[in-house]
This record gives C-alpha cells, structure tokens and sequence, in this order.
C-alpha cells in the first residue's frame, strides 16, 4: 500500500554552496562558532556543512572533541524549523559511527530530544526517531532511553504517528524491551501491540511481533501476553503472506507458550495446522521458530496425539541445510515419540 513520505526539501534560500569553509584544521572550529552566530543564515548554511562533513567518522570525532555536541543540543529548541530539521539530521549522521554513538549517549542527547516528540514538523520527529534507533542498538543507548522514561511517550506515538515514524518506534522498543520490560507493560504496551498485528503495512506487523518476541523473553512478559490472549493473534498471523511477519510470529509464539498457560491458549487458537504448514515449507523463514514451538505443544498430550500423524514433517527437516533446524527436528522428534513409563514395559 502507497504511503505518503516525509519530505526533507529545504528552504530555496538554505544553500550549502554558499557556506564558506575555513581552511584545514580551521574548518570544524568556524563552523561551531557559526552554530552559534545571532543570524539565522548563518546558522543554517553552518548546519548544511556540517552535515556533509560528518560523514567522515574522523571529522565526528573531532566534532565531538571541539564541543559541537553542546551548540547543536542548544539548537534542538531553535524557533526556526530548518535549524531543528539540520540540527537532528547531523546527530541522526553521527549516530551512524561507533564514535559518534557513544559521544551521544554520553553527551546526553536522548534527553534532550525528547521536547521533539511533539515537534509540528514530520522530518525532524522522524529525524529524532532515527536518532533513538541508532542508540538503542546499543545496550547503553537502550538503557539511556529507559533512563529517560521514553517507553510510555513512544507507546503513546503508536496511536498517533504516520506509519514510517512507527515503525522506528517499534524498532527502539525491541531494543530497549530487550533489557527491561516491566515499564513498558504498565504503560498498557501489549494492547497497543496487539493492535498493530492487524495494521495494514506488513512492515509494522512485523516489527509489532518482533516487540513482543522481546516481550515474550521475560518471565514476567510470558505471563502478561498470556493474560492478554494475544497468542490467538499471533496465531493468525503464520498465515500471514509476508515471511517476515510469518518468521517473527512464530518467534513470539515460541517464546510465550513456554508456561503451562500459553501452550492451553495456542491449542485453543488452533496453532498446530498453520505451524505445520510453516516447517513443511523448505524455503521458510520461520521453520525454526516453528519446530521448536510445535515441540513445546507436543509437550501436552493432545499436541503430541496431533502430531504424531505428522512425524514425517519433522524426519524430512533432518535434511535440512541449517544444523539448527537439524538438531530442533531431532529434539521435536524424540519428544514426539516419547511415551509415558508404565511398570508392566518392565517384564
């Protein structure tokens, strides 16, 4: 489905030909004074260089040695809207380096972007998300946006931001639900999720069931996506069209039918037809997931009566090219077959 994108087109005026570089080592320190000139000119053609030279992870680092870091968080609340578009593009650039993610997290930038999660202009919310993103993959920038109690005003912006800002959301989740998830699931994350599974981009369906996988990893997550029955829904979603969405669903699913609990709701949701189909299917993304979350549902007696028909399914992926999946058919396989002791198998 066609979605309309953020435009990041400039004011005809903002031309970064006409912004005058100092010579050699000179360059980086004029543009930081520049930054922080009375006239608004100067500061955009400033910003305009600026972002093309922090491309080069050694102008970056020197950036971040000279103090830019300051002068541009000092931006961040700039009247002028191209100053905060350019302001949170050049972070969102430097995030992209070792260097400069870590300047950043130190810098304590995440606080200081959160007065743009209201920003009036698309690009630099979207600018901003990036920039959460790109810290986030690390465990000290997940631990920053924790820190700052970002989880709640991110699961808000689910409901209200344009598809291609939600979809950096759910990517910042994931990590950050990756080290803790207790806020998240006060904040009533799991209903918001649930309800992006049935969103109309696969994209966002697919990162949603990522979140949740996340989720699902905690013991504490287990419980609470049982409570909310969304295994039903992920359930629906292995017959999704899209492999990806498919893959991360069975992800989830494996996670959360681990208590006694969970696998009940995936029998009732019918989850062992659309699972079977998933590791039949040579070329599927999710087979993994999948046998290991049929091997957690032959577990009950019901599950391992269905599946027996089935044992096939599993001495076909003995086959296959992954070892993973090999040694998750061999495990699936034996529990399968496993039957109860009884004292009269002894004479």
């Amino acid at each position: 489905m066609a979605t309309p994108r953020i435009s990041a087109y400039l004011p005809p005026d903002v031309d970064p030909t006409k912004a005058a570089l100092a010579f050699g080592r000179r360059a980086l320190p004029k543009l930081n004074e520049e930054l922080q000139a009375p006239e608004l000119l100067t500061q955009q053609r400033a910003l305009m260089a600026l972002c093309n030279l922090v491309h080069d992870p050694e102008k970056v680092y020197q950036a971040i040695a000279l103090g830019f870091l300051d002068s541009l968080k000092n931006l961040l609340v700039h009247q002028d809207q191209t100053v905060r578009q350019k302001t949170t593009e050049v972070l969102s650039v430097m995030a992209l380096h070792s260097i400069g993610r870590e300047g950043l997290i130190r810098s304590g930038v995440i606080s200081a972007l959160t007065g743009l999660l209201d920003d009036p202009v698309d690009i630099c919310r979207k600018n901003t998300h990036q920039i959460f993103d790109r810290l986030a993959k690390l465990p000290e920038g997940a631990g920053g946006v924790l820190r700052a109690a970002l989880v709640p005003p991110l699961l808000l912006k689910l409901k209200t931001e344009l598809d291609e800002i939600q979809e950096l959301i759910l990517e910042t989740l994931s990590n950050c639900l990756r080290v803790e998830v207790s806020e998240a699931l006060a904040a009533g994350a799991l209903a918001v999720l649930k309800e992006k599974l049935s969103h109309p981009s696969a994209a966002i369906r697919s990162k949603a069931a990522w979140v949740l996988l996340e989720i699902s990893s905690h013991a504490e997550g287990k419980m609470a996506v049982c409570k909310e029955e969304v295994i039903p829904a992920l359930v629906s979603l292995l017959e999704d069209t899209e492999p990806q969405v498919q893959g991360h669903s069975a992800g989830a699913l494996m996670f959360a039918i681990v208590p006694p609990q969970g696998r009940s709701s995936a029998m009732g949701a019918e989850a062992i037809p659309p699972l079977l189909t998933l590791v039949a299917e040579e070329t599927s993304k999710a087979r993994l997931n999948a046998i290991k979350a049929l091997t957690l549902l032959a577990e009950l007696p019901e599950g391992r009566q269905a599946l027996l028909d089935h044992r096939d399914t599993f001495v076909q992926c003995l086959h296959d090219p992954s070892e993973a999946v090999q040694r998750a058919a061999e495990i699936a396989i034996a529990v399968i077959d496993w039957k109860p002791f009884c004292s009269r198998d002894l004479f």
